[in-house]
């Protein structure tokens, strides 16, 4: 395959398609889009929830803004954008047409193939590859300290990496979107890099991988399917585990439901409470055109169920996002976003309803800037996002709401509702237990320790995901970096002179980590690390 590198000029950047995970990538993570018939059956269609995107929704008016966050974010960094002409279908001989995989790349810091350069390479996610960059910085500023160049490769069906020459063709129906699969886009990395060092004439020179979210777990795959690719990965934010039977599938909305029960008990309470209040709204007559109202939509509600997704949306990327100083990751928030929303709720005069608690509540993180006139509830009126057919085919995580532990809504997951409602949006069967077939999980300890090495897994308590991520060392070699205060990938963002103390340990940790690997790697090779790697210096613009 023919590396073309063609280097384009930086396009102006549409609203997200999934605009999640992330994680995230992103996540970073939302929550998919329901259907229900109607307001009669509230929220009937809990049971079939998928897992929440790893990315943030956000609202109408503030997709300029996050192109200009991302725009002067991304100035800090010196990169070229290029494309790569990969295969549609790696693990077949079929004649298929391919496609044009964008990839950022700097070698502005890179000591070269003679000295064997390393190459730190970050497993794009479920969007957009310069959203990823401009919120990594992490990445970009231990660069410099280890000679490295940043490679950051786009998930095929994101960004602009779209095989059949547009999102409206790729998307079009299950024969076009079956080549989005994890196992497709790890190849694509690996084909990439691959020809990357070969044209570099660096094929020794040793990669490092970097994820967050989902790009976390396509980091720690890598690292366990491409051994011969990557000498070791850092996975943050990475939920490997959050599969079938192998954590229990209320994991995650407890622990949404505790990050603000821990800042408020009537918080808590309150938001418990307005599911209720929701529904009884909402069958009143013309109780749908009040609710409208009292949310400032932009549209009118068709049923409670769309409104109820807006703010299970909402409180799970405040979970992901609950960083301890100001941040515009998903949407411009303060510090400690949490604790705010709980001070709205809270503070609101005596004799204000729980609707109008919530909404002054939910205010923080769609509208904390106070520049929203209305709120728009469709991200993808279609629902043919690329997270919704991974989360229908592959990428199945189970998700259940505990009925005393979390603030929402009782209910289990139910696979056959599920199920249907995937083949009515796409013609698709799900495939639960091919994750844990192609990449394992059950007894994920026993596994690692036989046949892995060099994976840091690193999870902030406050993230939701953390509870399917690896939180246990494993070996010498595979280790578990937990913070109690953290949030989601929080230590592969830029550093900040707000950093709290245990952040910057566990960032000084990860990387003694990727300094021994690469000492080792070295060593076999007869070479010794860069001087300025053995004395640990960080970029000196932090």
């Amino acid at each position: 395959m023919e590396n073309r590198a063609l280097t384009s000029k930086r396009k102006k950047m549409a609203k997200h398609a999934i605009a999640a995970l992330s994680f995230s990538i992103v996540l970073l993570f939302i929550l998919a889009q329901q259907s229900s018939s109607s307001s009669s059956q509230p929220f009937g269609s809990f049971s079939s929830r998928r897992a929440p995107k790893f990315l943030g929704r956000f609202s109408s008016s503030s997709a300029h803004h996050h192109t200009h966050q991302r725009s002067k974010q991304l100035r800090r960094y010196q990169y070229e954008a290029r494309y790569f002409e990969q295969r549609l279908d790696h693990f077949s001989f079929a004649e298929l047409p391919g496609f044009n995989q964008r990839y950022l790349i700097s070698s502005e810091h890179w000591a070269g193939p003679d000295r064997l350069g390393p190459i730190f390479l970050y497993c794009g996610n479920e969007g957009d590859i310069e959203w990823f960059a401009a919120n990594t910085g992490f990445v970009w500023e231990i660069a410099p300290s280890f000679g490295a160049m940043v490679v950051f490769p786009e998930h095929r069906y994101y960004g602009e990496s779209m095989p059949f020459g547009s999102r409206e063709e790729a998307y079009k129906n299950a024969a076009t979107l079956s080549y989005l699969t994890t196992e497709q886009a790890l190849a694509d990395f690996a084909v990439l890099i691959t020809n990357l060092k070969r044209n570099l004439s660096a094929e020794a020179c040793p990669v490092v991988l970097f994820g967050g979210s989902y790009g976390g777990m396509l980091a720690a795959w890598m690292r366990l399917k491409y051994p011969h690719i990557a000498i070791g990965a850092l996975a943050s934010s990475a939920p490997i585990l959050q599969f079938e039977d192998i954590v229990p599938p209320e994991t995650f909305y407890d622990i949404v439901s505790n990050d603000f029960k821990r800042e408020s008990t009537s918080c808590f309470n309150t938001i418990k409470g307005s599911w209720t209040a929701l529904i009884s709204e909402g069958q009143k007559e013309n109780g749908l055109s009040q609710l409208t109202r009292m949310f400032r939509l932009c549209r009118e509600l068709k049923n409670t169920d769309e409104l109820a997704n807006w703010l299970y949306s909402a409180y799970s990327d405040l979970a992901m996002v609950n960083y301890p100083y100001p941040s515009d990751f998903l949407m411009p928030l303060p510090g400690h976003p949490i604790r705010e929303v709980c001070r709205k709720i809270d503070g609101c005069p005596d004799g204000t309803s729980i609707l109008e608690r919530v909404f002054e509540g939910v205010g923080v993180y769609y509208n904390f800037t106070g520049e929203v006139d209305c709120f728009e509830l469709d991200d993808d009126p279609h629902g043919m996002d690329g997270w919704n057919w991974q989360a229908c085919t592959e990428m199945v995580m189970p998700m259940s709401s505990s009925p005393d532990a979390s603030m929402f809504p009782t209910y289990d997951f139910n696979f056959s509702t599920f199920q249907e409602e995937c083949w009515t949006n796409f013609k698709v069967d799900l495939r639960p237990r091919w994750i844990t077939t192609e990449f394992g999980g059950k007894d994920i300890m026993t596994t690692l320790k036989t046949f892995g090495s060099n994976i840091i897994f690193s999870n902030g308590f406050l993230d939701p995901w953390s509870g399917g991520s690896v939180t246990r060392n494993v070996s010498d070699s595979i280790v578990a970096l937990n913070t109690q205060e953290g949030a989601h990938h929080l230590d592969l963002r830029a550093a900040t002179a707000q950093d709290p103390n245990w952040l910057l340990e566990q960032r000084a940790t990860e990387i003694k980590l990727i300094k021994k690997w690469l000492s080792d790697y070295y060593q076999t090779k007869g070479a010794t690390l860069p001087s300025n790697v053995e004395t640990g210096d960080r970029a000196t613009s932090i």
